[in-house]
């Protein structure tokens, strides 16, 4: 701290938001560490958040050059043989406080906690590709998904042959790959072990993602979109630098992030009729390129 002008350094400012989310500290905690009351310490996190959180573009994009959709492909290819995959898609849990207002109840869980639904989708190194955060609690993963920008950009062409791997509560689509509900075939059961195994990443994303800013499941006292997404710049700049893996947490902190992890969505009945099988082509196609690698 500079104590002549009273203000707070860049460096400074950085190293309290550091620890606010590593630690998922009480911001007067902050402060107090660094000297600083609790309103001063607010406002230097959230302002150093919203820095971070402006590099997005930077740091949490899909990829665009055919070198780097190569790359992102092979890493998927690498893990099931799952072809033209460039993410995998799933929504996480993130606790806040109240937000208050008539909208307040549906951020709130069965557990009287207040949640996020954050859409994300990563690659097969456990990068963030894209993300969304906007949606409480009680919005389903498919809803945040139908009404997302990334969704309309593969409906429209954009994405060209890419494709991504979700779980079976999203709706099957030419570009959205998700499991056979009902297996007749073995090389059925095949598919469904490639698509689960090239799928994993994005758990795993969301288990190292919270362990190493446990801010995401403690609970966030700021703006909810600057820090989520100012962790997620962090965490890609970590693993593109192959940082080394998080230490092990207090026990407590291991507890929230379980219990964010295990909380239960509701499921939404999938369309039926012509519409699957329009879909379900690009699957039929993986299905028979599999079975013809074994």
């Amino acid at each position: 701290m500079n104590f002549r002008s009273k203000a707070l350094s860049p460096d400074n400012m950085l190293l309290m938001t550091l620890k606010y989310f590593a630690t998922g500290s009480m911001l007067i905690v902050v402060g107090d560490f660094s000297g600083i009351d609790k309103s001063t310490a607010s406002r230097a996190v959230y302002k150093m958040s919203r820095a971070i959180a402006g590099l997005k573009d930077i740091y949490v994009k899909l990829p665009e050059t055919q070198e780097e959709i190569s790359e992102v492909r092979l890493g998927f290819y690498r893990k099931a043989r799952f072809p033209h995959c460039i993410g995998t898609l799933d929504c996480t849990h993130v606790k806040i406080q109240s937000p208050g207002g008539n909208a307040a109840e549906t951020f709130r869980n069965q557990k009287g906690y207040f949640l996020f639904n954050i859409q994300c989708i990563c690659d097969a190194s456990l990068i963030i590709r894209n993300s969304v955060c906007r949606w409480p609690e009680s919005t389903h993963d498919s809803i945040v998904w139908n009404m997302s920008k990334i969704r309309a950009k593969f409906e429209n062409g954009e994405m060209a042959d890419n494709l991504l791997v979700g779980e079976s509560g999203y709706a099957i689509k030419s570009f959205l790959i998700t499991l056979f509900l009902i297996l007749r075939t073995p090389v059925e059961h095949l598919f469904n072990e490639s698509q689960i195994r090239t799928r994993n990443p994005i758990e795993s994303c969301f288990g190292v993602w919270k362990r190493r800013f446990p801010i995401l499941a403690i609970g966030i006292r700021l703006r909810v979109e600057a820090v989520v997404v100012a962790s997620a710049v962090l965490h890609n700049i970590a693993c593109k630098n192959a940082d080394a893996p998080s230490p092990p947490l207090d026990v407590i902190i291991e507890n929230f992030i379980e219990e964010m992890n295990n909380i239960d969505f509701i499921p939404v009945a999938q369309p039926i009729g012509y519409i699957i099988s329009i879909n379900n082509s690009t699957r039929l196609r993986l299905v028979e390129y599999l079975a013809e690698l074994h």
